[in-house]
């Protein structure tokens, strides 16, 4: 976690120059889930929450005028779902997994005849770190050797990877000048069980979120 601080920090400091800098919280609602592993699983509810600030990279000329940004971002979100490895539909193993992470997104806003315009995507990689994992599975390893199967073919009793990196997209619009609303996909990149190998296993969620804009420099 002190790692992603640092490189939040040094982003920032990095941009102290840019033209304009806007600066606010965000947060969003999602469905996620860990994709390849615990069986025919369900996804689970969850959110994030945390930090930003926009950095103008084109001119900005006119007030709030620029178009084109670097936005990093910190922030916690959490993960997780509910597998059920003999698909019994009876006792399922619950995952939850709490992540401090680092997006840094490119900013576009769509213009009309020149001007900057309401509707926005944003796209970049993001970093993350486990910070806290909570696995119950109850007694589904011992179900399973019971039942002449391997628990690991189900991914019981995995060990998670604390480092992790992914995609984040955003679309969305300005609702006024302080808030904005929008949609966002996150899509892991690296491996989050590295112990199983019979699927790729990396974190995914889609949800819908808002940012409002507490100050900004010129």
């Amino acid at each position: 976690m002190k790692k992603l601080s640092i490189i939040f920090a040094l982003l920032i400091l990095g941009f102290t120059n840019a033209q304009a800098i806007k600066y606010g919280a965000t947060g969003s609602f999602h469905n996620g889930s860990i994709a390849g592993i615990h069986g025919i699983s369900k996804s689970n509810f969850g959110g994030s929450l945390g930090i930003f600030a926009d950095f103008a990279i084109v001119p900005n000329d006119i007030y709030d005028s620029a178009w084109l940004y670097l936005t990093p971002q910190l922030e916690v979100s959490t993960i997780g779902e509910r597998g059920d490895w003999n698909e019994d539909k009876v006792d399922m193993q619950k995952y939850s997994n709490i992540y401090v992470a680092v997006p840094l997104y490119i900013k576009y806003y769509m213009r009309s005849q020149g001007y900057k315009g309401d509707i926005y995507f944003m796209a970049g990689p993001k970093l993350e770190f486990l910070v806290s994992e909570k696995q119950d599975e109850g007694n589904a390893v011992m179900q399973a050797t019971l039942a002449g199967q391997d628990p690991a073919k189900f991914g019981l009793g995995r060990k998670i990877n604390t480092f992790g990196y992914g995609l984040s997209v955003k679309a969305g619009s300005r609702i006024n000048d302080q808030i904005e609303v929008f949609i966002r996909f996150d899509r892991g990149l690296s491996t989050v069980y590295s112990d199983y190998t019979l699927q790729n296993t990396y974190n995914r969620f889609l949800g819908v979120g808002l940012s409002y804009y507490i100050g900004e420099t010129n």
